[in-house]
């Protein structure tokens, strides 16, 4: 029973069961509502925590698009300045090449043209050559003997002085020498050749006392051999006082002569048997020559007419020297510069070598890109980070 102010009520009272439901519905009620306060509190939190992920995620996605962003920049910075390198590598190999080109061009240019000229030179001797063979063919069936030539004076005296000429031509320089000079007595000389004073000019005359030599060589007996003896000695001594007398003039001309003998022979003879005739030469200031003394003579005189002119040059021969000097230190500076330019040019193609290697590496890396494999300490490869996520 259950008593509520003045009234009575029994369990079974159908308005207590009713009050008891509800009661009991409302706690139910209640319980669920605590319940689902309780669930709401919870899934806040787990959707507070779910945002908080969102948002580290969302930072994550949006540092890896920046460095993805920042990577595609590198990556194109790399590419321009490996494309700026070749071109500029490409640009220096084409110099270098041009250079080399145009050098090896102008020498061989150079060899050209000496080996063009050396044909020229060979081709007009072998022209020579062939011009003199035919002379001496066209020569050979019209050549006299020596006896036949020498048997007339006029031809014997022609045959000495040509003789002369050719010996003191390949002696002495053309401007040093007269040939058939006429002196101021009206005399003249088979050659004078202008010597510097002392001693002065001096007369070379050709003399071949040939018949009085070949009366010696022919004599048989005792009377032929006296006879051609004294034949030879009045031959060369009227040789000599005609030489002295015509040809040594004082104030004019040197204070000797040569009597040039164009025999060895003969020369030999006077000088082996008629030593005499030789010393008398000496005493008229006559000194007899043949081919060889005469031309080492001449030697001698071409030494002092060189000296003379080197003593008459010597300003010039200075200044000649001071160029000479100038030429031989600026070919020394040109070589050094050749030599600089030649180290220069094996620096830069060693460089080249050294960039194209780098430039090779660069793109392999390039085409095998891999974030785990480049090195961190790398200066190539070093990559901007993927900064954490704050939180």
């Amino acid at each position: 029973m259950i008593q509520i102010g003045d009234q009575t009520y029994a369990f079974s009272d159908p308005l207590i069961l009713g009050l008891a439901g509800g009661a009991l519905l409302l706690i139910l009620l209640f319980a669920l509502l605590i319940t689902s306060v309780r669930r709401a509190g919870h899934s806040a939190i787990v959707a507070e925590s779910l945002a908080q992920q969102m948002g580290a995620m969302s930072n994550r996605v949006q540092g890896l698009s920046d460095g993805q962003h920042q990577l595609f920049g590198g990556l194109n910075s790399v590419s321009e300045a490996q494309a700026q390198q070749q071109a500029r590598t490409l640009q220096l190999m084409e110099q270098r090449l041009a250079n080399v080109t145009e050098a090896m061009n102008t020498a061989l240019g150079s060899t050209s043209r000496n080996t063009a000229q050396s044909l020229g030179e060979l081709q007009q001797r072998l022209a020579v050559i062939d011009k003199a063979q035919a002379n001496i063919t066209k020569l050979s069936g019209d050549v006299l003997s020596l006896q036949d030539i020498l048997s007339n004076k006029q031809t014997r005296g022609a045959f000495g002085e040509i003789q002369l000429t050719d010996i003191v031509g390949k002696a002495l320089p053309s401007d040093s020498y007269k040939l058939q000079a006429t002196l101021s007595n009206g005399k003249r000389a088979d050659c004078l050749i202008h010597l510097p004073n002392p001693p002065g000019p001096i007369v070379v005359d050709s003399k071949f006392p040939l018949e009085a030599y070949e009366a010696l060589r022919r004599a048989e007996t005792e009377h032929e051999l006296k006879e051609a003896v004294r034949q030879m000695k009045t031959a060369v001594r009227s040789h000599i006082k005609a030489i002295s007398e015509k040809y040594i003039i004082e104030g004019e001309t040197a204070d000797g002569a040569l009597m040039f003998l164009p025999s060895e022979a003969v020369y030999a003879e006077l000088h082996a048997n008629f030593p005499e005739i030789v010393r008398e030469g000496f005493e008229k200031r006559v000194w007899i020559v043949s081919p060889t003394t005469c031309m080492a003579t001449l030697n001698t005189m071409r030494a002092i007419l060189k000296d003379a002119r080197m003593k008459e040059q010597a300003g010039a021969i200075r200044k000649e020297l001071g160029l000479l000097f100038q030429d031989v230190d600026r070919l020394g500076t040109r070589v050094e510069n050749l030599d600089r330019h030649f180290g220069q040019a094996s620096k830069d193609l060693s460089e080249i070598k050294i960039s194209a290697d780098k430039a090779g590496r660069r793109a392999r890396r390039l085409d095998n890109f891999d974030f785990e494999e480049l090195a961190p300490d790398s200066e190539e490869s070093r990559v901007v980070p993927i900064a954490a996520p704050k939180g």
